[in-house]
């Protein structure tokens, strides 16, 4: 999307602006957030040129849905973006070939579901030999960005922890080829009513020649809305916690493993198969539990019992 050189404080001395894509945009959620952020922290200091690479090639989103890219289109147009560029592909596909294009890649692909083994982009099998779209949307995502490209992407908990092949070696790309940076786990009413599996969200930065040394994990609990269908608001949120720690990830060096925000060496990583589940890492602690002894609990249920007694006693007296 774009990437801020010589912050400070507030001032902003220089945007280089890059490209942003959505893979399975949709509606152009995740393109619409993008720009509504750039316009908020930077609309003051953008150039003619820098306006106009905004309104056009900035955003480009893909859908197999002829209807969500109408949708879409007129979504990033109230936005400011006149000329989006979203067009009716199927990303997985051999008919998309575009490779080290954009810069920033933010999606929520399809959790489920699998593709024509023919249809497939063959350096896609090449990294996960599968048909499921979770995976192949991962090493395409790899594939579409520049070296030093940025992706955020939410998947299903299986793709952190599944055991096939091909899952062990979308994650092995992930960490030894690249710098897997951060696994956000959500709690799995994030997406209700219309699914309510468990998802986390994978930050990682493709550079071609690894860079994974600890990754960050966080236990989000909630999200500001309620985890059941009506999803209302509600007061506890760590989203705000997780940007702040995640801009400020030299200071969670010394976070232990009951926290809910902690690293786990590269190497541990490996040594269990590349498993990015946040269970196979985190510690609890058991606090003891002490409990009345058995004559205690025997006379209270004696003592319950003759007040019920009382009452049946009472109720008959009623009749």
């Amino acid at each position: 999307m774009f990437i801020v050189n010589g912050v400070s404080g507030s001032s902003l001395h220089c945007i280089n602006f890059g490209a942003a894509t959505d893979p399975a945009c949709g509606t152009a959620g995740f393109l619409v957030s993008a720009a509504e952020y750039i316009r908020n922290h930077y609309e003051d200091t953008m150039t003619n040129e820098q306006w106009e690479h905004f309104a056009g090639d900035a955003f480009t989103g893909f859908d197999t849905d002829r209807t969500m890219l109408r949708i879409s289109a007129m979504n990033l147009m109230l936005h400011s973006i006149s000329h989006p560029e979203i067009d009716y592909k199927d990303s997985v596909s051999k008919q998309n070939q575009i490779s080290d294009k954009f810069t920033m890649c933010l999606a929520n692909p399809p959790f489920k579901g699998t593709v024509d083994a023919e249809s497939i982009n063959d350096n896609l099998k090449a990294v996960t030999n599968t048909k499921k779209t979770e995976l192949l949307f991962l090493a395409l995502f790899l594939r579409m960005l520049k070296k030093g490209g940025q992706c955020a992407c939410i998947v299903p908990d299986g793709v952190l922890f599944g055991s096939s092949k091909a899952h062990k070696a979308i994650r092995k790309e992930l960490v030894e080829k690249h710098q897997l940076r951060a696994v956000i786990s959500m709690p799995s009413g994030v997406f209700k009513p219309y699914a309510g599996v468990s998802t986390a969200v994978l930050v990682f930065t493709k550079t071609g020649a690894g860079g994974t040394e600890n990754v960050w994990f966080y236990d989000m609990k909630a999200d500001g809305f309620s985890l059941d269908d009506k999803r209302s608001e509600v007061a506890e949120n760590d989203i705000p916690d997780i940007i702040e720690r995640f801009h400020h990830l030299d200071q969670e060096a010394d976070r232990k493993r009951t926290e809910q925000s902690f690293f786990v060496p590269k190497q541990e990583i490996a040594d269990n198969d590349y498993d990015l589940s946040i269970n196979k890492y985190k510690k609890v602690e058991y606090v003891p539990v002490e409990y009345p002894s058995t004559a205690e609990l025997m006379a209270d249920l004696h003592e319950l019992e003759l007040e019920i007694t009382a009452g049946l006693a009472e109720l008959e007296e009623m009749l």
